[in-house]
């Protein structure tokens, strides 16, 4: 937890000197690439999890397709 509250803590200080690091900059892009692509996000994750727990299924099984809702009107 430290150590990642002194990082926030200097970036937050002196924005630009933390940003003129190639290094820092570099990690930044690839960080932001890969939150982009939500390959890494958790929420997927605990959507996944909570399916398995709960036994939800595709809204089909519930409510029917559009096709069929419509068939019954």
């Amino acid at each position: 937890v430290v150590a990642s509250v002194s990082w926030q803590l200097v970036a937050s200080a002196f924005p630009i000197a933390f940003l003129s690091n190639p290094f820092t900059y570099i990690f930044l892009r690839i960080c932001l690439f890969l939150e982009a692509t939500g390959l890494a996000s958790g929420a997927w994750v605990l959507a996944a999890i909570h399916k398995k727990i709960a036994g939800f299924q595709r809204d089909e099984v519930y409510i029917g397709t559009a096709e069929e809702r419509a068939a019954k009107k």
